[in-house]
């Protein structure tokens, strides 16, 4: 009989020899492809898992849209944009984007450029009309947010694409920049939280999402942070409700949203 720890490594040979043969095993990550030995080494898939793709019993794709998958690879939901009640008719009501509802003077500039800061550092610029997802340069270009604003929000992706260790030229995660005073903490905790918000830390290194005891391991996040995180206060609460004018957490302000069925 083989020991689990034997058959583990196995399995794991066997899935590496797949793709060094250039087996299709690679899921869409948020910047890049991700292996699947990287999801088993990340807890996100199970031995059993790992099996039926090595067999070929299940596809990628079948294993893309499982929900205990898609939120690392994808993420969750985030605030997507504004919904602004028509002056004419307010039982109906007008979509907008975060930026367009800035300039119309719906939202603060303050206000809308922490969500979209938010939206930047857990994954993508949202553009909820046209229903498409973009990095900021991208975003930039298609005039989705303006140029003004673009060093801000590409500070922010840097939680997706990873910040440079300026001594040794490594890449960072969100909490070790933070860690290392390479961004105000304040501005790391209002990030870092939405990423937990929306399906889980960031690891930039692989490009895709973790679960909190592997983001634990990495040195990605830590239980003092888990434990600030947990207990919100005033200083944790990075997000203001226009229509309240209350200080929120952004899973709190996530909550108050209304799912767009687009």
């Amino acid at each position: 009989s083989v020991a689990p720890g034997e058959l583990v490594q196995i399995l794991t040979t066997l899935i590496e020899e797949m793709e060094e043969k250039g087996n299709q095993l690679k899921f869409s990550g948020l910047r890049k492809q991700v292996s699947a030995s990287e999801l088993f080494d990340s807890h996100i898939i199970n031995q059993a898992t790992l099996s039926e793709l090595a067999q070929g019993t299940k596809t990628v794709e079948e294993v893309t849209e499982m929900d205990s998958v898609k939120r690392y690879l994808a993420g969750n939901s985030c605030i997507a944009g504004v919904l602004v009640p028509f002056r004419t008719d307010p039982s109906k009501s007008e979509k907008m984007t975060i930026y367009q509802a800035m300039w119309k003077g719906i939202l603060r500039p303050g206000t809308a450029l922490v969500l979209l800061e938010a939206q930047a550092a857990t994954g993508f610029v949202t553009d909820p009309l046209a229903n498409k997802k973009l990095s900021v340069d991208d975003a930039v270009s298609v005039e989705l947010v303006g140029a003004e604003l673009r060093e801000k929000l590409l500070s922010a992706e840097r939680a997706v694409t990873g910040y440079k260790d300026p001594y040794t030229g490594n890449k960072l995660s969100l909490f070790q920049a933070m860690k290392k005073g390479l961004i105000v903490k304040e501005h790391g905790i209002r990030l870092l939280e939405a990423q937990i918000a929306t399906g889980g830390i960031i690891d930039p290194v692989h490009s895709h999402r973790l679960p909190v005891e592997v983001a634990y391991k990495r040195g990605y996040f830590d239980e003092e942070m888990n434990r600030i995180l947990s207990d919100p206060t005033d200083d944790t609460k990075g997000f203001f409700d226009p229509n309240t004018h209350e200080n929120l957490t952004y899973l709190q302000l996530l909550q108050r949203c209304l799912p767009d069925p687009e």
